[in-house]
């Protein structure tokens, strides 16, 4: 016997050292190939798409702003009655950059033409002038607003953000623009703290491929196509919404790209990351766990019983319960359906089955999130099994349908417990966030008869429960 024993185990430790070799060589090529993909089609955009709800979070308060501005009674009273002492809406304006700390505000009217600023009446917009081909653009737009970026009409010095806002008279007459602009620092910051917490180098630009935006330590070219070697790259970033690309720079360093049309300004944004550095680590990755193999496989020689047994356990819940709520799935609750149609044959009683729908789980996940749906998901089960019998088997059949299997207990004493359990869900608060969220139940239930399918009794009990929604939901049919 403990010859057999140090044969198993070293049987077992050179199928051990061979299967750790063998899967973390192979993890390691797997991970050099599948670097470029990850990087390209996953990290890269998720940066990217980071940033950009980042800007769109910053515009959303002078957007509000801007809105306020152009329905203010006063701004169009003021505009209406002949513009009458400038100073007016100058002392507004001037009050609207005090009051949220923006770098400007204005109002044009299409009636004078006049540009007035919190500083006075800046000039006279004219179709003529380059600079104010941004007011005709505004006037004719269908849009109530538009995000501009833009030379600041008060500094020329100054590049901002504008946001430009249609001004309606009290019967939709279009009468002037009005909106704040915002330093494009605040996009300047951003790009600093992504790159630091990210260590990619993002930046800006245009159509024509200059480089607009970009981080205080950006030492690159000022135009893509200034870049070595890089001109069929900078055709394709500038011709299409969004790409991932990779290529080897000067240096010889491996550089994946992404890139991004953010419409607000109709600039690109370019998220680019060094895979010099990413590839290293993999490399001392695999030394460092080909150096610790050793004492790994001694504590898993000691541990291997207790450790198999564990995954064992794990294994089967994962294969009979539901991730999200903890029940039974489809592969248990069948198992358990045979289990007692056969026990039946022996020991006669009565066994019935109640199909479950949460009325317009939909709209719950379209109106606060998946999020939101799994609590719901989950609040539902709880208080399902709260108020079910120890014995009886509730499964997810689907998304938001169950099915519940009631062991040695009638068609009447089945509908009983299904109104309990409808009238306790429907007075369960589910919390999200500083909300609670109610839904109801549909329900049809069943009696099985013996020696039927599961299919027969579940297409049974749907059809009742499809009665249910039809009846107008929140309710328990049984069918016939």
């Amino acid at each position: 016997m403990l010859r057999r024993k140090y044969l198993f185990v070293g049987a077992l430790t050179i199928l051990m050292v061979a299967g750790f070799m063998a899967t973390s060589l192979t993890s390691y090529f797997v991970a050099r190939d599948s670097l470029a993909s990850s990087i390209s089609d996953q990290m890269l955009p998720l940066t990217s798409d980071n940033i950009y709800s980042e800007i769109q979070r910053d515009l959303l308060r002078p957007i509000l702003i801007s809105s306020v501005m152009a329905t203010d009674t006063f701004v169009r009273d003021w505009a209406l009655t002949g513009e009458d002492d400038a100073d007016r809406i100058i002392a507004y304006l001037t009050e609207i950059q005090n009051e949220y700390d923006t770098i400007t505000a204005f109002y044009v009217s299409e009636e004078s033409r006049q540009y007035y600023h919190p500083t006075g009446v800046l000039k006279t917009v004219t179709a003529e002038d380059p600079d104010d081909i941004w007011y005709f653009r505004v006037r004719d737009m269908r849009t109530p607003f538009e995000v501009n970026v833009d030379t600041d009409t008060a500094d020329r010095s100054r590049v901002s953000i504008f946001i430009n806002y249609r001004v309606l008279d009290y019967q939709g007459r279009y009468i002037g623009a009005t909106g704040v602009g915002l330093s494009v620092q605040a996009v300047t910051r951003l790009i600093d703290t992504y790159q630091q917490r990210y260590d990619r180098t993002i930046y800006f630009v245009d159509r024509q491929g200059n480089v607009t935006l970009t981080g205080r330590d950006y030492q690159g070219v000022n135009r893509l196509q200034d870049r070595a070697g890089f001109s069929p790259l900078a055709t394709q970033i500038l011709s299409t919404p969004s790409t991932s690309q990779d290529f080897i720079d000067p240096s010889g360093d491996h550089i994946y790209l992404n890139s991004r049309l953010v419409p607000e300004f109709d600039w690109y944004l370019i998220v680019e990351q060094r895979g010099t550095a990413t590839e290293a680590r993999l490399d001392s990755t695999l030394l460092r766990n080909l150096s610790l193999s050793g004492g790994i496989m001694i504590l898993v020689l000691l541990i291997a019983h207790f450790t198999l047994r564990s995954y064992q356990r794990k294994l089967e819940d994962m294969a009979t319960t539901d991730r999200l709520t903890g029940i039974a799935n489809r592969h248990l609750f069948e198992s358990i359906f045979e289990h007692i149609a056969r026990s039946i044959k022996r020991y006669p009683r009565p066994v019935s089955l109640i199909s479950i729908d949460i009325d317009y789980f939909k709209k719950v996940n379209d109106t606060h999130g998946h999020h939101a749906g799994d609590l719901v998901l989950q609040g539902v089960c709880t208080v399902i099994q709260e108020n079910a019998r120890d014995s009886d088997t509730l499964c997810r059949w689907g998304g938001e349908e169950f099915v519940m299997l009631l062991d040695n207990c009638s068609l009447e004493e089945a509908v009983k417990r299904a109104e309990i359990i409808r009238e306790a869900v429907k007075a369960h608060k589910i919390a999200f966030g500083r909300m609670t969220i109610s839904v109801t139940l549909s329900m049809g239930v069943t009696g099985y008869h013996v020696g039927e399918p599961l299919e027969r009794v579940l297409s049974r009990a749907d059809t009742a429960l499809y009665e249910a929604k039809e009846a107008g939901r929140d309710r328990v049919i049984t069918a016939n």
